[in-house]
């Protein structure tokens, strides 16, 4: 994967309250320690051994920023939102990238390898999904949030690849939807009333939604299935860093 290039998303929401780092005993939840390791350095190190020759890290904490720079990784800061963090970064990073966060404590390099491989020649812009039957033969104990659509149920595993310039193109649609995520009306205004009408009837399916959602960034978009279970377990609830733990000491 020569001249491939990372970002790590390690954004906070402004005025919330991170219970998952409070509930690790940390200011951020980047600086958990697992396995003998901080979540960041964990993620990096994947990153780097899957071939990532630069790496860039988001976020304006101080605490995190000094980690950010203990792992050699340049240092980015958050925009409003994470949509405008990506674009801010892929236009100085370049492509193809490829994007994942902080809290993806398990991340292995061989599942970036094959994410990669494994998206098609012709897509500009991918994202790595997982089927629920994978990721409850990996980790039967996961509490994930299921995208149901008429071919199962599938999980995010936050990882994105930008294959070249014109991928980042859906940041604009990425950013729209961001906006209106309290309001379904307005998403269903951005999506269009069709694709809302096929969820609806049970007919519309994960590709079927990423074709469409390629078409109104006007980009050719793929999704692609990772074998790996574990792929989808990232940090967002105490209960999860207690799972990533147990895995990690099995």
């Amino acid at each position: 994967m020569s001249g491939l290039s990372a970002l790590v998303l390690a954004g906070s929401r402004a005025g919330a309250v991170d219970v998952v780092a409070e509930y690790g005993g940390v200011a951020h939840k980047a600086l958990i320690r697992l396995g003998g390791e901080t979540l960041l350095a964990r993620v990096v190190l994947a990153l780097r051994d899957a071939g990532a020759t630069r790496i860039a890290v988001v976020s304006s904490h101080p605490e995190v920023r000094a980690e950010i720079a203990r792992l050699g990784c340049e240092a980015f800061d958050e925009e409003a939102g994470p949509s405008l963090s990506v674009k801010a970064a892929a236009d100085r990073l370049g492509a193809p990238l490829v994007v994942t966060t902080a809290d993806h404590a398990l991340l292995e390099p061989a599942w970036v390898r094959q994410f990669v491989a494994d998206t098609p020649a012709d897509a500009d812009v991918a994202v790595l999904v997982a089927a629920r039957a994978t990721v409850e033969a990996a980790a039967p104990d996961t509490k994930r949030t299921w995208i149901r659509l008429a071919d199962g149920d599938w999980s995010g595993c936050n990882l994105f690849y930008f294959a070249n310039a014109r991928a980042l193109r859906v940041l604009d649609l990425w950013r729209r939807v961001e906006a209106e995520r309290k309001r379904p009306w307005k998403m269903a205004q951005i999506l269009g009333p069709g694709m809302l009408f096929r969820y609806l009837a049970g007919r519309l399916s994960l590709r079927t939604a990423a074709a469409r959602l390629g078409r109104l960034a006007d980009v050719q978009a793929a999704v692609v299935e990772t074998p790996y279970g574990l792929a989808s377990v990232d940090v967002d609830k105490p209960a999860d860093l207690d799972l990533v733990r147990r895995i990690v000491k099995g």
